[in-house]
């Protein structure tokens, strides 16, 4: 399977979130699960890449140009793709991948989110998304997609395209 995993990729987080992301990334690897990601060599991008790559697993890295050309590619990145911009680099993860999974994130991490599940909710896949959501991480962003649905602004419950998983165990079972 290919797992997609959307992420932070700054260092000045939780370092339990390093620690639960290193496990991922060996858990897929054991697996023969492939990693599809940022391709980025900083923060939680970087702990996924490097734990996926030492463990014996593939990575592919979807990195935009410029962020190429600024050195911030990983060298734990099997398969290089270049993108042209943020766009790109999400229309290019969603061709590689068959779930997602979104670690502790910022900005970004939302943005790509929520451009799969809306995609899912139109019918352009079924592919599942999936909240990782270490140390309730996700939680205000659960209660406002509770509170999104119990005002009719969702046509189907949030949960029919994505899931939360509070443990590796739960992605286990979400996955089986």
């Amino acid at each position: 399977m290919k797992i997609c995993i959307f992420c932070s990729a700054n260092w000045q987080i939780d370092p339990e979130f390093f620690e639960q992301t290193k496990e991922l990334g060996e858990w897929a690897a054991k697996e023969g699960h492939t990693i599809v990601y940022g391709g980025v060599n900083q923060g939680l991008m970087e702990c996924i890449g490097k734990a996926t790559h030492e463990a014996g697993g593939q990575t592919i890295g979807v990195v935009p140009i410029l962020v190429e050309r600024q050195g911030r590619a990983s060298q734990y990145n099997d398969v290089e793709i270049p993108c042209d911009n943020l766009n790109d680099r999400k229309q290019l993860m969603q061709d590689q991948s068959d779930v997602f999974i979104a670690l502790p994130g910022g900005i970004g991490t939302l943005d790509e989110i929520f451009t799969i599940a809306a995609s899912a909710t139109i019918g352009y896949h079924s592919k599942l998304v999936i909240l990782y959501n270490m140390k309730g991480f996700w939680d205000s962003l659960i209660h406002m997609l509770d509170d999104l649905n119990s005002k009719g602004m969702t046509r189907k419950n949030w949960r029919t395209y994505i899931q939360v998983a509070n443990s590796l165990e739960d992605i286990v079972k979400l996955l089986a």
